[in-house]
């Protein structure tokens, strides 16, 4: 099927790149496979691999760390199974290097196991599958999640050869209970952890942690398992894959000999709503037989999506949406439908981005930047069918990263994917897993080899606390609860918040405990699936949120004060020649919602303001910020009010494209700027972490801050918008409603701080 020609004329393409078809590299099987797993492999319809699983799979064979990091159904899978097989499912076991110390471990007719993770549990019961198809008759192999009843769990603590789970289980369960599941971790030989580049930020430094207990424990049970990390879209896979499993680095096997289809990527400027736009697109797609998914980026949005393109299709071929939340079997009759064809077309949340078996599809719509190139390309990588040719549209939104990116091709179609950030040493997550180690096996300052340097000071801190105790040069846990339940490794702001429909009882949502103020205070509208909500009751206390259906004509904005402390400068230097200067260091930020903005829903007019009545909230993290000296100020005319409005506007463009250069997005960040800051005494401007204790992206932004700064000024400057909109200065997630703002007074301002 050729490109199509309407897509070639049309004036919202603004770049058209064609990457040409490539064949495959294939070799053989190496050497110390044994013969039952290369015939169960074959069977399976496999008859050699590509040079890059048998290069992997060597690596892991003989003991080393490795990630293997090529492209979506490249063949990862087969990559890493390889070495897993031969030590797990054969009747001859093939190892490359010595298990370990087995003094610890009890005895078990398992001699050899291996455990995988993934974020999710959809992606483990679809590898679950996958190694079915390919394993040797009699393999064990088991899925352990959340959904597990007794005998699953058993199989797989008692029986099982391969297990496959989630991080959260293994710190929950698995971990507290390690005695219980001896068998399976004295045993264990290999650890894949599978879509790795998704264990960044705040997630990525607690799954790091879980990593350093269990191979902790392992040691203590007399293992010492082999780490692959696998991942399609990856930078610097060795030292974030290294940080993640608390090693120096690991091997890296990136150059992909898969065979792959030509295929055509499109930067798509549209002229309207971009979801409008997507549908138009999926529709016509679909009309001419193309199997097409569109991502979008939230679950109404797929819904309304679908719905517009099933309107438009002509030919009465089926389009559908898709999003998390789905049960197993709703989600395993899309798939089915997917494959067969009856389903031609889906819009989907990034639920079908991870965790669902659906590659070779015609083409990929991808409205609005997804947040990371890794993302992007992640989904991107679902085109692509045999000898059919790949086409994917990336339809730009309204944020000003979407704009800058499609007005600079080459960061979308030669730039790197985002290096992985993670901060394992953030004391705010290692603190209370240290707690939860000292549970399962006590703490020593040997456990420095797994925990760092930092570990004896944050101890003794626990200990102060009454957290642990200590006898000599031990550390222990003498409290009845288990330390575990205190950590949520998704979230570090406590529990959610459960939204409830007051007259049922029902659960509608929930909503995370840092956003909670901002999202389901009195009064305020939330938005679920398309349908209004308004709060008549938010109880923080027992996290609960009531609310009834409505249907108004407004939507609620909410007004938050902020301010922020230098606590600690870590690093400065000076930036550019005009004076100004750089920092790097520890804030605490100090916030509260004081009330919400009632706004018209067709105009976004103001219709009156409301006061509330909530609680402080305070929370130290890592920050970068600049300080402007009054000099360089007055001499672009900026001063007072007017200073404030430029370093405002100015803040929410640099937090809308520090994107760019760190793999985060403005939700997980927050800002603050300043005529006058009294920490600094000059005009300042902030940009932090969202988090606790700091995620690793105010560090990144220290590091990019110049080529950071010139794509704001660009920005500001090529926005087609007279006075600011959501494509440069308007920020979604503004405390104070976007109120002084000036755009030109911002660029004058970026520019002089450039020099």
């Amino acid at each position: 099927m050729g490109f199509p020609e309407w897509l070639a004329g049309d004036e919202r393409v603004v770049h058209h790149d064609h990457r040409p078809a490539r064949a495959g590299q294939v070799t053989a099987w190496p050497a110390w496979l044994p013969d039952d797993v290369r015939a169960s492999v074959t069977a399976a319809g496999i008859e050699a691999p590509w040079r890059h699983q048998t290069e992997l799979a060597d690596l892991v064979h003989a003991g080393t760390h490795a990630a293997i990091c090529t492209s979506t159904a490249s063949g990862k899978s087969l990559a890493y199974l390889m070495a897993v097989m031969a030590a797990t499912a054969s009747s001859e076991p093939s190892l490359g290097r010595p298990v370990g110390d087995r003094r610890h471990r009890i005895t078990s007719a398992r001699p050899h196991t291996a455990l995988y993770l993934s974020p999710t549990k959809a992606l483990a019961h679809d590898q679950f599958r996958a190694a079915k198809q390919v394993g040797p008759p009699g393999w064990r192999v088991a899925t352990l999640d959340g959904d597990s009843d007794q005998a699953e769990r058993r199989l797989a603590r008692d029986h099982a050869e391969f297990v496959l789970t989630n991080p959260d289980m293994l710190h929950l369960s698995v971990l507290p209970q390690h005695h219980r599941w001896a068998g399976l971790l004295g045993s264990l030989r290999y650890v894949v952890v599978d879509e790795a580049h998704r264990y960044r930020g705040v997630f990525g430094a607690q799954v790091a942690q879980v990593l350093r207990r269990l191979r902790r424990v392992c040691a203590h049970h007399g293992a010492d398992p082999t780490f692959v990390l696998a991942s399609a879209t990856a930078t610097d896979a060795g030292a974030s894959g290294g940080a993640l499993i608390g090693e120096p680095s690991v091997a890296v096997v990136d150059a992909d000999a898969s065979p792959r289809p030509a295929r055509d990527v499109l930067l798509w400027q549209p002229e309207g709503s971009v979801h409008r736009e997507a549908a138009e697109v999926l529709a016509r797609l679909v009309d001419q037989g193309r199997q097409t998914i569109a991502f979008v980026g939230s679950r109404t949005q797929a819904e309304l999506v679908a719905a517009r393109a099933t309107e438009a299709v002509a030919s009465g071929a089926k389009v559908a949406s898709y999003r998390s939340g789905y049960l197993a079997g709703d989600r395993r009759r899309l798939e089915s439908a997917l494959h067969t064809g009856e389903l031609a077309g889906v819009a989907a949340t990034n639920a079908l981005e991870l965790g669902v078996d659906i590659s070779g599809m015609d083409a990929v719509l991808v409205a609005g930047f997804p947040g990371t190139m890794a993302s992007l390309w992640q989904q991107a990588g679902r085109a692509g069918r045999g000898d059919r040719d790949a086409l994917v549209v990336m339809l730009a939104g309204e944020d000003p990263r979407d704009q800058y990116l499609v007005q600079h091709p080459d960061l979308v179609l030669g730039a790197p994917v985002e290096r992985t950030i993670l901060f394992p040493e953030n004391p705010h997550v290692l603190g209370p897993h240290l707690a939860a180690a000292a549970q399962e096996l006590p703490l020593t300052t040997a456990d420095e080899r797994w925990f760092g340097a930092g570990m004896v000071s944050l101890v003794e801190h626990a200990e102060r606390q009454g957290v642990l105790r200590r006898r000599g040069d031990t550390w222990f846990w003498t409290r009845p609860d288990r330390a575990v339940d205190r950590i949520n490794l998704r979230s570090m702001t406590g529990a959610a918040v459960q939204v409830i429909e007051e007259s049922t009882g029902r659960i509608i949502g929930q909503v995370d405990a840092a956003a909670a103020d901002r999202t389901v205070h009195p009064g305020a509208i939330y938005l679920h699936q398309g349908e209004q909500w308004l709060v008549d009751e938010y109880l923080p206390e027992v996290a609960q949120a009531l609310v009834h259906p409505v249907s108004p004509h407004y939507w609620t904005q909410p007004v938050e004060v902020s301010d922020l402390q230098v606590l600690r400068t870590k690093q400065s230097a000076p930036f550019g020649p005009s004076g100004v200067l750089l920092h790097l260091g520890d804030v605490r930020q100090t916030s509260r919602v004081t009330g919400y903005l009632r706004r018209d829903e067709r105009t976004s007019q103001v219709w009156d303001q409301t006061p509330l009545d909530l609680p402080e909230h305070t929370m130290v993290t890592r920050s970068m910020w600049w300080t402007i000296p009054a000099g360089l100020c007055t001499e672009v005319g900026l001063e007072g009010l007017g200073l404030g409005a430029a370093a405002h506007a100015l803040e929410h463009t640099a937090i809308g494209l520090l994107g760019l250069f760190a793999p985060c997005d403005r939700w997980d960040l927050g800002g603050l700027s300043t005529p006058l800051h009294p920490d600094t005494g000059e005009a300042t401007i902030f940009v932090h972490d969202g988090t606790p204790g700091g995620a690793g992206f105010a560090e990144r932004a220290f590091e990019a801050a110049e080529p950071w700064l010139r794509a704001v000024a660009e920005r500001l400057a090529t926005c087609e918008c007279e006075s600011g909109c959501p494509a440069c200065v308007v920020s979604p997630k503004c405390g104070n409603g976007n109120q002084l703002l000036d755009k030109e007074a911002a660029l004058r301002l970026a520019r002089a701080m450039l020099g």
